[in-house]
């Protein structure tokens, strides 16, 4: 985010804190992987260049052009809370693509696996050192399904629909040439002029919310205590 063009991506709060919601592993050691598109695990082709771990963190292990990493760590959450391993949060590559997988942590003993797949053959795909290659996001069994969906007018929710017309006709001034000039300026100040109410936690006509966030900050891994275990 931070090499695109004046860091534009820096602008977007809801990016910013998906960046921040989860925990991620950091892959061991540098390699690249190559798929010449057939259906065997042979297909893949894995180099490890100087290095020569033992044993392997990465394989191909299901074939049909997926790239296998494994985790040495059993995850345990509290009772009734999974994790979903996904990709790194805003984090392409070229040429593969992360596949997601939800665990049931609180109860599984087994360790799991995080897995790309290849998506273009005879390319090779490079991990380096220290890259993150999963990311750990938390979820509650079941809260998901208690969601009930529906489709509504914005006319019925008059609130809304205030909100949003006045959202849409600030949004309409502000000129294209006036805001590519804006570009210069410094990140914290075209960061306010383009989202300076959902930065603020502001309704487009200034009213604040109750809760709002800017930034996460999750608790690093350490060594447990031995209360902790039993």
């Amino acid at each position: 985010m931070d090499e695109a063009n004046k860091r534009w991506p820096n602008r977007c709060l809801p990016l910013l804190v998906a960046n921040e919601s989860g925990w991620v592993l950091l892959n061991p050691v540098a390699f690249r992987a190559t798929w010449d598109g057939a259906a065997s695990p042979a297909a893949v082709s894995i180099e490890f260049g100087d290095a020569d771990p033992r044993p392997f963190p990465v394989s191909s292990h299901f074939g049909h052009g997926v790239v296998t990493f494994g985790i040495p760590y059993i995850f345990r959450t509290s009772p009734g809370w999974n994790l979903l391993a996904r990709g790194p949060a805003n984090w392409p590559k070229e040429g593969i693509a992360p596949l997601e997988g939800l665990v049931e942590t609180d109860w599984a003993f087994a360790n799991f696996t995080m897995n790309w797949k290849l998506t273009r053959t005879d390319y090779p795909v490079a991990f380096e050192k220290g890259e993150p290659f999963c990311m750990l996001v938390p979820q509650r069994r079941g809260e998901l399904e208690s969601f009930r969906t529906e489709i509504r007018d914005l006319s019925s929710d008059a609130v809304t629909k205030a909100e949003f017309e006045e959202f849409a006709e600030n949004r309409e001034k502000m000129q294209v040439k006036k805001f590519l000039s804006q570009y210069s300026r410094e990140y914290e100040s075209y960061k306010t002029d383009w989202e300076r109410h959902y930065y603020k936690g502001l309704s487009p006509s200034g009213t604040p919310t109750s809760e709002h966030q800017t930034h996460l900050k999750l608790s690093e891994f350490g060594s447990a205590k031995e209360e902790d275990l039993t």
